[in-house]
């Protein structure tokens, strides 16, 4: 199914999308409109142009790729599934996301994986090829994020300020220039080992081959692994060990 986006408001959209019998929706000259994708599951779904804020959110399986730029809070509570953008990304990029991942050719803004977390099997990941904005990790319970810094050539990480602010699970990982060192004693900042580096290899690999990017040239620079302190006092707070 195919649809032009140009002057239609976003509910009228969304509805074509949900009753559509179609499993593969094309989109074109899409400029803002919200929701797309919102709660669904087992459709995938290619948008050529900018699709407005929450794309993706409590996506549920399937797959959407954005030729173009997205808006704030893609993947917002997103369960399972994939979601590429060729572009960059607004603000709170996988707030709360629980399942699935976001790769995202270029930048993230503010907020990136605020609240992320995993259970079991349902391990999110969010990738950065670029940049990511301040409080990148913020409150961060679970899952994978991967930041490339590949436009990245003076700062010593391809972070913001307040970076894993309230952190209390999950990893970061950071292409970076030199060790970064602006983190709160809550955080553990350690160069990737090399079963660091084999746990991400096949993310790593995805990544490179879906935007064209050369592998070689991406595991040539040095990697640092964020995590939570296991002494911190978040954990005991926000997770549970269940036997």
């Amino acid at each position: 199914m195919k649809l032009t986006a140009s002057g239609m408001h976003f509910r009228t959209l969304n509805e074509q999308i949900r009753q559509s019998a179609d499993t593969d929706i094309e989109i074109t000259n899409c400029c803002g409109q919200r929701y797309i994708g919102s709660g669904l599951q087992g459709k995938n779904i290619t948008i050529h142009g900018v699709p407005g804020n929450a794309l993706a959110s409590y996506f549920d399986g399937g797959s959407i790729t954005v030729y173009g730029n997205a808006q704030d809070a893609t993947c917002d509570t997103m369960n399972q599934g994939r979601v590429v953008i060729h572009g960059s990304c607004g603000d709170a990029a996988g707030y709360g996301m629980r399942g699935g991942q976001l790769l995202i050719r270029d930048n993230v803004g503010y907020r990136a994986g605020i609240h992320m977390k995993a259970y079991k099997e349902q391990q999110p990941l969010i990738m950065v090829g670029g940049m990511a904005g301040s409080f990148l990790s913020e409150y961060q319970a679970g899952g994978t994020i991967i930041v490339l810094g590949l436009n990245n050539q003076e700062k010593p990480a391809p972070i913001g300020a307040l970076c894993c602010a309230g952190m209390h699970g999950g990893r970061l990982f950071l292409r970076c220039n030199s060790e970064p060192t602006d983190f709160d004693n809550h955080i553990l900042v350690n160069r990737a080992t090399q079963e660091d580096m084999q746990s991400i290899e096949e993310h790593l690999q995805d990544f490179c081959k879906t935007f064209g990017i050369s592998y070689e040239e991406v595991i040539a620079k040095d990697f640092y692994v964020i995590t939570p302190n296991t002494s911190n006092p978040y954990q005991a707070l926000y997770t549970k060990n269940c036997v």
